[in-house]
């Protein structure tokens, strides 16, 4: 039995667990009632080939990120080479670009009235024809290009942690460069490149921004016309239930896959264990450079194009109140969103059972929970609220009626909490765990214990731990556009929400101002990881 001083904290935990339910349960209970002929036209005219494509999507993206990433990671983190140690972190940038920015870039660029083939008919005749790029393989490499850096970055830390030993152990065995990579490097780093592929899939899933700007029909695309098109709620969260069934099964999958390997406890190595010559070194180096080229350095060479030409204009009062918007969103969500997550630790901290650490993980489970989906089931449970006690208490007090729920910017709020929560937990839990407990004992042994405790022990040391938090959160909003897209009040357009405006009316230069927004604010958490990443490596 826990102590009474340790089960306070239960019902907080317990809360916070409820609100991760609540969509889950939402989607349990919308299959109560099906509207056959929304799912027979579905059924007859949609769902083979939303399978087909996400199945296809899936697939293509998780061999393209695990390809890209682990060679990266494998050249950056043991090769020596020219332009390596810029490269080693240059190629974590394409974090800060959404998917969606990337994916009207490439289009914009590529597409047949794009500059690239005007100009390539200009060079080499009119009856030149370049490859589609709306097409499976366009949304894939768009992907693949946005999502690599997922399992580059896992796996170039799980290298880099093997130590030297184990490498030269291998050599004095009699193995090339190339076995100890399959045979030793590889099988000892699978559980962060499993991670970070289950990671680039659970994005992939959850992705809607990219797939619409390339008409690739995939079950997020379908959510939003089900609602928007059939105006069927129920409908929508039952195909979210599905979306989220594909969730599940890769976290399953990725849990399996880890099997039992088990990190390297060597000393950690900062240092290339291969120095390439010739051409060999040419090779890693056009790699890497081609890959950060085609992920970044494009698109924002283009970006910068199109604000030059048309997004400069649109600097005007309506931008101020997108940004507004944008900036209110995140600031709230991520104070909010740190609020929770730092009681969750605490709680975790102070009440070190197997119940607690059941509900805290059950509580962080919203990553995995694409926005989509959340949106829809708690615009269903709102609804229900709204129709059943909130509209005939406001008739009972003489009210309007209305319904207060839906719509609004609390249930806006609420699911920036419950995807988010895992993103301000971890770096809340690493701060707290340096905290020795031998350091508030002393403060109670001084006299100094409950509130004074919190603000003059903990809190000073949680802090940069804090702002990491409510930086990545912060970020993530902005970023997120299927919630914010389906959830936001009238007149609350964002960034990300202007951007899908423009992108679906083909305004490519007009996209490019928000865009470029969205991505230099998304540099500042990536600038700080690769920073934070140089320290622990000495590099």
């Amino acid at each position: 039995m826990s102590h009474p001083a340790q089960r306070r904290w239960y019902p907080l935990a317990f809360a916070v667990a409820a609100l991760v339910l609540l969509p889950l349960s939402v989607m349990l209970l919308s299959w109560g009632e099906i509207d056959r002929e929304i799912w027979s036209h579905l059924w007859q005219t949609k769902m083979p080939r939303l399978i087909g494509n996400t199945i296809t999507l899936v697939l293509g993206v998780g061999v393209g990120v695990t390809l890209i990433g682990v060679s990266l990671a494998w050249l950056t983190s043991l090769c020596e080479f020219p332009g390596r140690r810029w490269l080693d972190w240059a190629l974590m940038l394409p974090f800060a670009i959404p998917a969606y920015v990337l994916a009207f870039v490439f289009v914009g660029l590529l597409d047949f009235s794009g500059p690239l083939q005007t100009l390539l008919r200009e060079w080499f005749g009119s009856g030149l024809r370049m490859p589609r790029v709306r097409s499976t393989g366009g949304v894939i490499i768009v992907l693949v290009l946005v999502f690599y850096p997922y399992v580059y970055l896992l796996a170039r830390n799980a290298f880099l942690a093997q130590g030297k030993g184990l490498m030269e152990a291998a050599r004095v065995l009699g193995q090339s460069p190339w076995q100890a990579f399959w045979r030793v490097a590889l099988p000892m780093a699978r559980p962060a490149i499993g991670a970070g592929l289950a990671l680039a899939i659970m994005e992939t899933l959850a992705d809607f921004g990219a797939v619409s700007v390339f008409n690739f029909d995939t079950f997020t695309t379908a959510i939003y016309k089900t609602w928007y098109g059939f105006y069927s709620l129920t409908s929508a969260t039952q195909l979210a239930s599905v979306l989220l069934l594909a969730v599940m099964l890769v976290l399953y999958g990725e849990r399996r896959a880890r099997g039992a390997v088990r990190p390297s406890n060597e000393r950690q190595r900062g240092t290339a264990l291969y120095h390439l010559k010739g051409g060999k070194a040419f090779a890693a180096s056009a790699w890497c450079g081609l890959v950060f080229t085609c992920a970044f350095v494009v698109p924002m060479l283009q970006l910068l194009s199109w604000f030059w030409q048309r997004g400069r204009f649109d600097l005007d009062e309506r931008y101020t109140a997108l940004i507004l918007h944008t900036l209110y969103l995140g600031s709230i969500a991520a104070v909010l969103t740190v609020c929770v997550a730092l009681m969750l630790a605490f709680a975790r901290r102070m009440t070190p059972t197997r119940l607690m650490n059941s509900t805290v993980g059950l509580a962080n489970l919203g990553y995995a929970l694409p926005g989509s989906m959340l949106a829809v089931a708690i615009m269903l449970a709102f609804s229900y609220l709204d129709r059943e006690m909130v509209i005939p208490l406001s008739n009972w007090l003489g009210g309007s009626g209305k319904p207060i729920l839906l719509g609004s910017l609390g249930a806006l709020l609420l699911a920036y909490l419950i995807r988010f929560m895992a993103v301000a937990y971890g770096p809340l839990e690493n701060s707290l765990a340096r905290i020795r407990p031998s350091l508030p004992e002393a403060s109670r042994s001084l006299g100094v214990g409950g509130v004074g405790l919190f603000f003059r022990v903990y809190l000073p040391l949680l802090v940069p731990g804090a702002l990491s938090a409510a930086l990545l959160v912060f970020v993530d909003v902005l970023k997120e556009m299927p919630a914010t897209l389906l959830m936001r009040p009238f007149g609350w357009d964002t960034l990300s929400v202007r951007v899908f405006e423009m992108t679906s009316e083909g305004e490519w230069a007009r996209a490019a101002l928000p865009a470029l927004t969205l991505v230099l604010v998304g540099l500042l958490p990536v600038v700080g990881l690769i920073r934070k990443s140089a320290r622990r490596y000495g590099q």
